[in-house]
């Protein structure tokens, strides 16, 4: 597989956001421009326009932050991380920016499969000037759907085409991202939740036994998570928590 530049990434991030444009399929990509400024000089005046790709392209970006968050595994992985931290009893340790950091790079790194082909096969000819921009646009769409598919529940989807008033026996390839996207979040909050509680209950059961050993010896003013919070810190070094929490992230996207 081909390595991705750090341009490269950013390329297919913008498709990637460009792909989340298919909520509107009837968008009308013309190549006219659109009237933007007029200036005038005496009896003379002159027109600026902007390109509607320009145009729909920078729009497209301020939707990037959430297009992450709704058509990649962030979601995922920064509530099982943000769970894993408190199963451990540390409010600001490691801090927000922290998760967010290795939510972020553990996605570009998972997502890779993904985006791969979205620059190879859509950015790329588009820069070279072989395909349209609406064409990129239909090929980058291909691979995040596939991706979202794979990820989904099938209840979910079908609860969001009940919802949506879509017949339920759909082919994947006819459902709109409108019923996939909140579809895929659910089945990505659902599955970080099922992982979270695997990674809650051995540090529960740490606070469950020093709250019985203080009740038993009488020191029930003292409160258990200052005392447990010590002894899961070190059961958690002792098994490469940190190790095991991203390889058991990595494995629940089956590999992409």
């Amino acid at each position: 597989m081909k390595s991705l530049s750090n341009s490269g990434v950013l390329s297919a991030l913008v498709l990637l956001t460009l792909a989340g444009l298919a909520l509107f399929p009837n968008l009308a990509w013309a190549d006219q421009g659109i009237p933007f400024i007029t200036v005038t000089d005496g009896d003379s005046s002159e027109e600026y326009s902007v390109k509607v790709q320009i145009l729909i392209l920078m729009t497209a970006l301020t939707f990037l932050p959430a297009m992450l968050m709704m058509m990649t595994s962030f979601t995922r992985i920064i509530i099982v991380l943000a769970i894993l931290r408190q199963a451990l009893g540390l409010q600001q340790s490691p801090p927000n920016r922290i998760l967010i950091g290795i939510a972020l790079t553990m996605t570009m790194l998972l997502m890779k499969p993904v985006w791969t082909p979205i620059y190879e096969d859509a950015y790329k000819p588009y820069e070279a000037g072989e395909i349209t921009l609406q064409q990129a646009f239909s090929v980058a769409e291909q691979p995040v759907r596939q991706f979202m598919l794979s990820q989904t529940y099938e209840n979910s989807l079908e609860q969001m085409l009940r919802i949506a008033g879509d017949p339920l026996d759909l082919e994947p390839e006819e459902i709109s991202f409108a019923v996939l996207m909140p579809a895929f979040v659910i089945s990505e909050l659902k599955t970080a939740f099922q992982i979270g509680f695997m990674l809650f209950i051995p540090f529960l059961i740490i606070d469950i036994v020093v709250a019985s050993v203080l009740m038993a010896m009488g020191m029930m003013m003292l409160s258990p998570l200052i005392i447990s919070l010590p002894f899961k810190l070190m059961v958690f070094v002792m098994v490469d928590g940190w190790a095991m929490t991203v390889g058991s992230l990595s494995a629940s996207f089956g590999g992409l």
